[in-house]
């Protein structure tokens, strides 16, 4: 800038003046966004939001810029070329978590004062399936009463999946079960939308008390990802069998009659009335009622066992036959019964040793001492019959021989008797080394005879 200064005198000069013009920090900051991208996928590490420039026509440090955004965000801005940034995903993101980020940048000069902008950018997370479909329990247990009508709702089972779309849709479905027999199929289906169980027909407690099985929850993404979860139904108990006699048995063609000795005690165990019931718990539980007696008070039937017993002594005038009916009632709602037909026979000479009591059994050491006893009597009854079978034998040959011999004599027999029946080496019998002397008086019909007096052989005494 040149500067024309005049005098007084009229002469005038010239001079060069350079004015510097200082900056004032008068502009903000402009921020230019090249590229955006609005939505990213969860999962995506480093994914690039917005790519973006700075600018600041000030001059100094009121051109220089510094950008930020919001610490606590997943979010990073990394610088390329001069004024250029990019921002990126720190880390993978989970849109379960959040779904949505409002990232504000902030661009600020390092004038004095400091002038700042602002710039919004809204992210959207975007699902994929990186969850599969989770049930609210991992097993469930069911209950449903025997006889129940077909297509009834027994239980529902959920499951939630917290991803969006077709990623978050469930489909239920029946696996098919471990055990080969169990029909499942015709016992249980399922809604495939929202779970609930319909039972497909009456079910049977005597039959099926309980069964399990387990269920399928997939989602609809690709590929898609499923779960699984234990169900576990118990069939309950309904009071639908009546008491069922084991014995007497009722349907027999000839009723089963009881023998009653005349001289048995009070208290004598007539029968005993035994019946089940294939129902469970206080269903099962069954009770004995004397319904009718021909003599109604001669017995009395315990109501927990059923044993019928007497209640008195028996007298003369008392029917030698008598019906007893009993009614059987288990402890269901409601009771079930059924009743059962006694026939007792009033008999003499039946006495208790054929049905012995507990306390009057023997014990060991008598046992011992009878058998004992019965061996001494056996083995005396045995060596008696062989001596009287050697007398009948002996008199038989007496009166064979007292035919030929005269009267008044005496006479030995000529041969040994037969080894067999005279041998005592041993075996009880005889010795056939003896002879024996029988001898007659003469009046052979009134006279006793001389008996078994031995003979000793000559050579048995010369050996001696």
């Amino acid at each position: 800038m040149e500067i024309v200064a005049r005098d007084s005198g009229g002469l005038s000069g010239k001079c060069t003046v350079a004015i510097q013009v200082l900056d004032v920090n008068d502009n903000a900051p402009k921020l230019t966004i090249s590229s955006l991208t609005n939505s990213i996928p969860e999962n995506a590490p480093e994914a690039v939001v917005a790519v973006f420039s700075v600018s600041d026509p000030d001059s100094g440090e009121n051109g220089r810029m510094v950008c930020s955004i919001q610490n606590e965000l997943p979010f990073l801005l990394k610088p390329t070329f001069k004024n250029f940034y990019t921002l990126v995903t720190e880390r993978p993101l989970d849109r379960e978590s959040r779904a949505e980020y409002n990232i504000t940048i902030t661009v600020s000069d390092l004038g004095t004062p400091k002038l700042t902008i602002q710039h919004t950018i809204t992210v959207q997370v975007s699902d994929i399936n990186d969850n599969a479909p989770a049930f609210t329990q991992t097993s469930y247990t069911l209950f449903v009463h025997e006889n129940n009508s077909p297509a009834l709702h027994i239980g529902t089972i959920s499951a939630t999946d917290p991803d969006s779309g077709s990623n978050g849709l469930i489909i239920y479905s029946l696996l098919p079960p471990h055990d080969p027999q169990l029909p499942l199929a015709s016992l249980i289906s399922i809604n495939s939308d929202n779970g609930q169980l319909f039972a497909l027909r009456a079910l049977d407690y005597e039959t099926l008390q309980t069964f399990e099985f387990h269920v399928s929850a997939t989602d609809r993404g690709s590929p898609a990802l499923s779960s699984q979860a234990l169900v576990h139904v118990v069939v309950m108990d309904d009071n639908d069998n009546a008491p069922f006699v084991l014995y007497p048995m009722q349907n027999a063609s000839a009723p089963c009659t009881e023998l009653l000795p005349r001289a048995a005690e009070p208290g004598y165990l007539v029968t005993k009335v035994v019946a089940v019931d294939s129902d469970s718990g206080q269903n099962a539980w069954l009770s004995f009622q004397l319904l009718k007696a021909t003599e109604p008070g001669l017995f009395s039937v315990w109501a927990h066992n059923g044993e019928v017993r007497t209640t008195r002594l028996l007298s003369e005038r008392d029917v030698p036959k008598h019906r007893l009916v009993l009614v059987v009632k288990d402890n269901g709602e409601p009771p079930r019964s059924v009743s059962v037909m006694l026939h007792v026979l009033l008999v003499d000479g039946f006495s208790q040793p054929y049905l012995p009591l507990p306390e009057v059994a023997l014990n060991p050491t008598q046992q011992e001492d009878m058998l004992t006893l019965y061996l001494v009597i056996a083995l005396a009854s045995v060596s008696s019959l062989f001596f009287l079978s050697v007398l009948l034998f002996v008199g038989v040959r007496l009166c064979k021989k007292a035919r030929e011999a005269s009267l008044g004599d005496c006479s030995i027999p000529e041969g040994h008797f037969p080894g067999h029946l005279v041998d005592v080496s041993g075996t009880g019998t005889l010795s056939q080394s003896y002879h024996y002397d029988v001898c007659l008086a003469e009046d052979f019909g009134t006279s006793d005879f001389k008996f078994m007096n031995p003979i000793i052989p000559t050579s048995l005494l010369q050996d001696s």
